[in-house]
């Protein structure tokens, strides 16, 4: 009997093995894939230009997913992410007679105060960062369309650079992205903070029965995903050279979830995958543009997208169970 329950359960083992080696590798054979497919069938992939755009588009996005995998780590969400990035480029427009990095800040300072408000929400009064988050994404919206009206150019020189200019080729966006990937990174695998941030997410009655302080550690997540979001939100707007508080970040809550679940950070919380989210950025933005560029309608490419996010989300699931 021992032998035979040994035996059925061997398929059920390796089946579990494999289903958790796609969720956590998968995105990047998927990416590997994709790129290859790409070399052969779209013209002019491979050529500089392309390769740069790509990068340029896939920055802001990913910018915002590493505030919110560090979120997600914590078993929160932060659907606020997109009307942070509106609110920041409608307030640089009041500052930028000031200078360009005084604009910047304080557009940043606007992310910080978003996420310290979701922050305390979250921590000290006990909503549901769906609700917190929500709140925000509504009422943030709002205050920047107040604030900032009808489409505004931003032909700032400082602005221009930012959001033109390059180093050796690289731009200036490309090279941010990737800085704050190794800060984030740094922080989740080399700090106590790192720690304190999964020990939340993967029990927070246990985390504070070893000291954690949960309040302050939930607090600064929320502020630093509303500071990278308020960046985020600053580069489009210096990119485009232009602030439009009504569709500025307009469902990047969804792209940046998406980056983050591809990537392999389970929902449930208790695990912060880097790398994993850097690859489902550029993986979310390729499949959008090989569609694009063979003429394939938008709205398949969003049900391709849908259909990306449930598998890893089921992959998770199954990891989960098993």
């Amino acid at each position: 009997m021992k032998a035979t329950a040994a035996t059925a359960s061997a398929p059920l083992k390796r089946s579990t093995s494999l289903r958790k080696w796609i969720a956590d590798y998968g995105v990047y054979v998927a990416l590997a894939l994709l790129v290859l497919v790409n070399i052969v069938i779209t013209p002019h992939f491979l050529t500089v230009t392309n390769l740069r755009l790509q990068l340029i588009q896939t920055a802001p996005v990913l910018i915002v997913a590493l505030g919110m995998a560090m979120v997600i780590g914590t078993k929160g969400i932060d659907l606020s992410v997109g009307s942070v990035m509106a609110l920041s480029a409608a307030i640089m427009p009041l500052y930028i007679g000031y200078g360009t990095l005084p604009a910047i800040l304080v557009g940043i300072v606007a992310g910080a105060l978003s996420g310290l408000m979701i922050g305390v929400l979250v921590s000290s009064f006990g909503l549901q960062p769906i609700v917190a988050t929500l709140a925000v994404l509504i009422g943030g919206r709002g205050l920047a369309n107040v604030i900032g009206g009808e489409i505004k150019n931003l032909s700032d020189p400082g602005l221009v650079s930012l959001g033109t200019g390059s180093v050796l080729g690289v731009p200036y966006s490309v090279l941010s992205a990737v800085l704050l990937v190794i800060v984030v990174a740094f922080l989740m695998r080399r700090t106590t903070f790192g720690v304190m941030v999964e020990a939340i997410g993967g029990n927070q009655r246990a985390a504070e029965l070893a000291g954690i302080r949960i309040r302050s550690v939930l607090v600064t997540v929320y502020v630093l995903s509303g500071v990278l979001a308020a960046y985020a939100g600053v580069l489009v707007a210096a990119r485009s050279q232009a602030s439009d508080p009504r569709t500025l970040g307009l469902l990047m809550e969804l792209s940046a979830i998406a980056a983050v679940v591809i990537g392999g950070t389970s929902l449930s919380g208790g695990r912060v995958r880097v790398l994993g989210t850097v690859g489902g950025a550029l993986l979310m933005q390729l499949i959008v543009s090989t569609l694009v560029s063979h003429n394939v309608a938008d709205s398949i490419s969003q049900m391709v997208q849908a259909v990306v996010i449930v598998v890893a989300v089921a992959l998770q699931v199954g990891r989960r169970k098993s």
